[in-house]
């Protein structure tokens, strides 16, 4: 299908999808847990680990939710070419803790297109299920940015995001990305060449591979979980962000965070001042 108004409301092929108490360690590795202190968040790195039940990080859900909200969405589109897309936004709302190991269902949909002139936006949602109760796990909406795919004389959308509040952050958050974040986190199932070969991310623009913006993201979020839920995966609702800026491996993540209730305003630099990830909201339960 070509990118215009037509595809809105289009349903995304459902995939059946599982994951195992590997997976989920493997991908709690892949966003810096323990990375700072191996025997600190045992609960998502171990499964053996005396006194300590294995957990799941709650932005683990972005890898069922994208394999159909992304994966699926471009299964569907005529003729793109994937160096010209970027993620534009993601959000994962949690409705149940995400055990350990899983058979699911995961559904999608188009949900909203706009056309910015020279590109394009495509927002879908993504449920994911479990394949046995069809109790709901966690719900994935996110935007992809299509450069030079625009110019349909479609509606452009809203623009931007909300800014950060102008008050000094309650807090500060930071982290520093592995030289071979990338290459740990494709492990996940995102191999899109970008974030991996030299040659790609040249043709696409870009001096290098740059970092998964889905990889920064769970890095947020699990410093957010830790600072804010207490790494209770239970306590964690929704967290929200707008990929503003590449990320590259090695660099630092700096969170600055506003709110002390369930709410949590906060925006993400890298060391060169650049804003990496904006509009962000963690909501605790």
């Amino acid at each position: 299908m070509p990118i215009n108004d037509h595809i809105v409301g289009r349903e995304l092929r459902a995939a059946q999808g599982s994951w195992t108490g590997r997976d989920t360690r493997l991908y709690a590795l892949a966003i810096g847990a323990g990375g700072d202190d191996p025997e600190r968040e045992l609960q998502f790195t171990t499964e053996n680990t005396a006194g300590v039940t294995q957990r799941v990080l709650p932005t683990f859900g972005v890898i069922e939710g994208c394999r159909v909200g992304v994966g699926g969405l471009i299964e569907e589109l005529d003729g793109v070419d994937l160096s010209r897309m970027l993620h534009g936004t993601q959000q994962v709302e949690q409705h149940r803790e995400l055990p350990a190991s899983a058979q699911v269902i995961t559904s999608g949909r188009v949900s909203a297109v706009w056309d910015k002139g020279k590109a394009a936006v495509i927002e879908t949602e993504a449920v994911t299920s479990d394949a046995v109760s069809g109790e709901l796990y966690v719900t994935c909406r996110q935007s992809l940015f299509f450069r030079g795919y625009g110019g349909w004389g479609g509606e452009r959308g809203p623009s931007g995001g909300n800014p950060p509040p102008e008050a000094k952050p309650d807090r500060t958050l930071e982290a520093t990305t592995r030289l071979d974040q990338a290459l740990l986190y494709r492990l996940t199932g995102d191999t899109n060449p970008l974030h991996s070969d030299p040659a790609y991310a040249r043709a696409a623009g870009f001096p290098r591979p740059i970092l998964h913006g889905l990889c920064a993201y769970g890095i947020v979020g699990r410093l957010l979980l830790n600072e804010f839920a207490d790494g209770d995966p239970a306590a964690f609702h929704s967290l929200r962000g707008r990929f503003s800026a590449p990320t590259y491996p090695g660099d630092d993540l700096v969170v600055s965070v506003w709110g002390e209730g369930r709410e949590h305003p906060f925006v993400v630099d890298n060391q060169r001042g650049e804003r990496v990830l904006s509009d962000g909201l963690l909501v605790t339960a």
